[in-house]
């Protein structure tokens, strides 16, 4: 008999989590928000002056942190968070990839997630800030 391993539990990254969603936006619209203070408070928090620079740890005023791991401007960024509650960090991975007809697609993904229950909280929290960014880089919220 096998086993039946859960939705987005991997071997080596324990369980993970992708959310993306494609936006009339050009790839530099989209990095200019999720890099600037405002646009960075959708998807991580409300942190201190931080750069997006490899090597740079930040602390969000809700008890997050973690360090900045891969910086490709206009294509992707990586790094680790770990919310005050939480045993270990996770990863998280930002992409920005070409979509057609002048689209950007914003790519979530994150790993190393404790459970189901925390992977279920992870999709709730990234399509909610997917939702946020659309809004703002489509003009129909401001920050």
């Amino acid at each position: 008999m096998t086993r039946q391993i859960p939705v987005g539990q991997t071997k080596s990254a324990g369980f993970q989590i992708g959310v993306r969603r494609s936006l009339p936006v050009t790839r530099q619209a989209a990095w200019q928000l999720l890099t600037s203070p405002q646009g960075r408070k959708l998807w991580l928090g409300e942190a201190a002056d931080m750069d997006f620079v490899t090597g740079e740890a930040y602390a969000t005023k809700d008890g997050a942190s973690g360090a900045i791991r891969v910086v490709k401007p206009l294509e992707q960024l990586r790094l680790t968070w770990q919310p005050g509650e939480w045993q270990k960090a996770s990863t998280i991975q930002i992409r920005l990839l070409p979509a057609t007809a002048g689209k950007t697609t914003i790519s979530f993904h994150q790993e190393n997630l404790a459970d189901e229950s925390c992977r279920e909280a992870m999709k709730l929290r990234w399509e909610q800030a997917l939702a946020a960014i659309s809004a703002v880089l489509t003009g129909e919220a401001s920050i």
